[in-house]
């Protein structure tokens, strides 16, 4: 079974990778790989943190990899918090993170908005990028126990709940990762 490292220390998005690919691809974090930096996202866009991050691996341990970037990005805020979706209020607390949020959308109509993640692949000396979106709304409030980040208040377009209210299958079909990802399965399978 072809072997992958991906480049995260993230339990929850581990999870859901290996749930995706299970039984296709054996994928190793980097605890795995006995990596325990916290590599530098620096960059000002989803691809350059993801391919900064692929790029330390394929560098410094010489595996073939993928790491990804994923943020929220929200229409009435231009954009926000993208790329800094994890350390929006200025540290790594999600509910700090939120509230802030909420916070700046107080007084808007307009509660479009959309998770995206996007993948670096280095494979055979090839650098490979995949994307994923989903589109939904802001909610007013937390809805939901279940998921990570920004799951208690996104409304993915055509469903009522979020995705804090889902089950990691019903989310797994749908998420802005599981959309990424099946683009790289596809492109591994068909290699």
């Amino acid at each position: 079974m072809q072997q992958l490292v991906f480049a995260t220390n993230n339990k929850h998005k581990l999870e859901e990778v290996q749930a995706m690919v299970k039984g296709l691809f054996s994928i190793q974090s980097l605890s795995e790989i006995q990596c325990e930096v916290d590599i530098p996202e620096t960059a000002d866009t989803f691809e350059g943190n993801a391919s900064l991050k692929s790029e330390y691996i394929l560098s410094n341990y010489a595996r073939d990899c993928f790491a990804d970037d994923s943020g929220l990005e929200v229409e009435a805020l231009n954009g926000e918090p993208g790329v800094y979706s994890a350390r929006y209020s200025g540290s790594r607390d999600m509910e700090k993170n939120i509230d802030l949020l909420l916070s700046k959308l107080a007084d808007k109509t307009n509660r479009k908005a959309q998770f995206r993640t996007v993948i670096s692949l280095r494979l055979g000396g090839e650098h490979h990028f995949f994307e994923g979106i989903v589109k939904g709304s802001i909610t007013q409030e937390r809805i939901g126990l279940r998921g990570f980040g920004y799951d208690p208040i996104f409304i993915p377009d055509g469903y009522i709940k979020t995705f804090a209210e889902m089950s990691a299958d019903e989310k797994n079909q749908i998420s802005h990762r599981a959309v990424a990802i099946q683009k790289l399965v596809t492109f591994l399978k068909n290699r």
